[in-house]
């Protein structure tokens, strides 16, 4: 079972500026080498995800998909499911605690003091993308878990804790996260997956800068953020609402046009007490 992302947006903004709307070409059997008409990497043979589809939200643990889904997000660990379009899980920002050890101590994130600088909500401690070579470093693992999703047959992939720069005391900016992100969204391209953006509305401007094709938000109806990943991304957007507020928000406004699902914020599997699954 993966680590549950349940991350809150931080702050409710205001209308960002529409971004140019990704134009993809989905051709089938163009090689790798292939690039679309705008120069921007991407092979012509990534498929991005339908639009207004059914939605589930497994990062918790795989199961059955329920009757009308057609989008799936599942961990990384998980395989994909049969005949859906498949979003595979990547905490790509920060270590997750049962792997803190794995890393090279100088690609952890540490204060003045030589602390480590740790998301509190996940124990999690922040990998240090402030320079070239550190970002080559740690995208060389994370790209690699990318080649994982790659293999296993999934469409896209969704890297995790964009926003960790939120959380490192100002020593992370967003031009760091966004450079970042763009070595993941070239090797993705590569490997023909999508990418996402995950959460981080303050960044949905720089999408094309960051490589990025479509959205997962979370509770963004619940924040009122829903238009902003909207405008940029063509509706290109999959939602996880945690609450039944959040839901009604959400398809008020957006039901039909993005892919909205109530979950519950373990993101646990059926036959948990804890398990919620809702789409009105």
């Amino acid at each position: 079972m993966g680590d549950p992302r349940v991350r809150r947006p931080r702050t409710a903004l205001g209308a960002l500026a529409a971004a140019l709307v990704v134009a993809v070409s989905a051709l089938a059997g163009c090689a790798s080498g292939d690039r679309d008409e705008d120069g921007s990497g991407r092979p012509a043979a990534v498929r991005l995800p339908p639009k207004g589809a059914g939605f589930d939200y497994q990062i918790g643990g795989a199961y059955p998909p329920p009757k009308g889904v057609r989008v799936v997000s599942r961990d990384r660990s998980d395989s994909p499911a049969p005949g859906l379009y498949n979003i595979c899980y990547v905490n790509a920002f920060q270590a997750q605690p049962a792997e803190r050890s794995s890393w090279p101590a100088d690609l952890l994130l540490r204060d003045g003091r030589g602390r480590l600088v740790i998301d509190e909500d996940w124990d999690e401690p922040l990998l240090d993308i402030r320079t070239p070579a550190k970002r080559e470093r740690i995208a060389k693992r994370v790209n690699g878990w990318i080649d994982g999703c790659a293999d296993k047959g999934f469409d896209a992939v969704e890297p995790d804790n964009y926003d960790s720069y939120t959380r490192s005391g100002k020593l992370l900016t967003t031009a760091d996260a966004t450079a970042f992100m763009a070595l993941l969204s070239r090797h993705a391209h590569a490997r023909h997956l999508a990418i996402a953006q995950k959460n981080t509305a303050e960044l949905a401007a720089r999408r094309e800068r960051a490589g990025l094709d479509f959205a997962v938000a979370e509770e963004c109806g619940q924040y009122d953020e829903c238009g902003v990943y909207a405008k940029a991304f063509d509706d290109r957007v999959v939602d996880i609402e945690y609450t039944d507020r959040g839901l009604d928000a959400a398809l008020a406004r957006w039901g039909g046009r993005l892919s909205i699902v109530r979950r519950d914020r373990d993101v646990s599997t059926p036959g948990s007490a804890a398990y919620v699954r809702a789409v009105r």
